[in-house]
């Protein structure tokens, strides 16, 4: 697999976007680990498909739905200042827009979805596993990506 490095900063919820100011943390990423960038750099998903996609994938890391090994051990929010959301509640929030996002796609398309964009299979992995035929994971994921973008109001 060819290898795409790009700097990015770090902030508190992960790598950011853009490269690192000065006196910032920063960390390497490989664009090409991801099935979606590879989709997206190749032409096979809108710039609107790609950025659902990264929203359902944050949103799913966000709530923490894969397999955890540990308890959480956040401080209690103390009466008064300015109401934030503590780590529990962005966690369940991130969970509802999830939910929302897979619901919106509709019967049949979340499959694909969790796959590809969650699990980081490939799309002739997730057509084996789907026992779909070769070929037809580019179209569903792209259908499903489009209703994911609806709900998150993307394009």
């Amino acid at each position: 697999m060819q290898r795409e490095l790009v700097e990015r900063e770090l902030t508190a919820e992960g790598p950011g976007r853009c490269a690192p100011r000065r006196g910032r943390r920063s960390v390497t990423v490989n664009l090409a680990e991801s099935p979606l960038t590879w989709l997206h750099a190749r032409g096979h998903l809108s710039d609107a498909q790609f950025a659902a996609g990264e929203c359902l994938r944050r949103d799913y890391e966000r709530a923490q739905i894969g397999p955890g090994v540990t308890m959480r051990w956040d401080p209690v929010r103390v009466k008064g200042g300015e109401r934030k959301l503590n780590a529990s509640e962005r966690q369940l929030a991130a969970r509802e827009r999830f939910e929302g996002a897979v619901r919106a796609a509709g019967p049949g398309l979340s499959d694909i979805l969790w796959r590809v964009v969650c699990a980081g299979d490939s799309l002739p992995t997730a057509e084996r596993a789907l026992a779909w035929p070769v070929h037809s994971g580019k179209l569903v994921l792209r259908i499903a990506l489009d209703r994911v973008a609806g709900f998150y109001r993307i394009g």
